[in-house]
């Protein structure tokens, strides 16, 4: 079914469970930015609704039958002009598939009008609408990364982080303005995260190379200067760093 309001955004609504998916509706079709919007109680409705009409965001409930809410954004995924993906659930346990799929957001049931009005801030932000393939493509090249903040699950881009550092099977996230603790390994990040220029300097950090403003020898080793920070690089990563740093000074000056 649909539902229209003066706006512009196209959204699908997903959930198994009828009075999730009414109250999901019910304040998606209150915000003035939404144009048109269908609901689907399951993943095979969900598809039917995609292959006949053109989505901008699909507000997605995880935990159903069948074809499951990550399975679907994984299919989702490969389609040439994949929608933006927001994930709604009560459980907090898929925030990392949501970060391997790219997702804009991922909203904790109960749902509130205010969140729900903040995540298509987000995706206006990010992704836009399935017009625009250049915006979208900026998206594709700086992916989020869910953190935890006042009680609810936010998309960080990666394009904030600054630095990473190992805390056993988690990794904090330092940006300019403070730090977050996500549930992924330094590992994980660093395989992920390195054509984007991020660099391992040390078993347990994880740097930007770009944001790297000096390499210093001091008592115990070398150290990188990152904001105001001192990381140390461990002995093993140093000959590696010294070569990057090199080569990203040399194409500078032949811009």
């Amino acid at each position: 079914m649909t539902g229209g309001a003066p706006g512009f955004l196209r959204v699908l609504a997903v959930d198994d469970e009828p009075p999730a998916l009414d109250e999901l509706a019910y304040h998606l079709r209150a915000d003035p930015r939404v144009a048109r919007l269908h609901t689907a109680a399951d993943a095979t409705e969900a598809l039917r609704v995609l292959r006949d009409d053109d989505v901008d965001v699909v507000f997605l409930d995880i935990r159903m039958p069948g074809l499951d809410g990550m399975e679907l954004a994984r299919v989702l995924r490969r389609f040439a002009r994949p929608p933006a993906i927001v994930f709604v659930t009560a459980y907090d346990d898929g925030a990392v598939d949501a970060f391997d799929v790219g997702a804009t957001d991922y909203v904790r049931k109960p749902v509130r009008a205010e969140r729900l009005a903040e995540s298509l801030r987000r995706v206006i932000g990010s992704r836009v609408v399935a017009g625009h393939p250049a915006a979208l493509a900026r998206a594709e090249e700086d992916p989020t990364i869910p953190i935890e903040l006042a009680g609810s699950t936010r998309m960080l881009p990666r394009s904030a982080v600054r630095w990473v550092e190992a805390q056993g099977d988690y990794a904090r996230l330092h940006t300019a303005d403070g730090s977050h603790l996500v549930r992924v390994s330094l590992a994980t990040l660093a395989e992920r995260w390195g054509d984007a220029g991020f660099v391992r300097i040390h078993r347990s950090f994880l740097v930007q190379l770009r944001l790297i403003t000096e390499l210093r020898l001091v008592n115990s080793g070398y150290v990188v200067l990152v904001d105001s920070a001192e990381l140390p690089v461990s002995r093993r990563h140093t000959r590696e760093l010294k070569d990057r740093l090199v080569r990203a000074a040399k194409q500078d000056w032949s811009r």
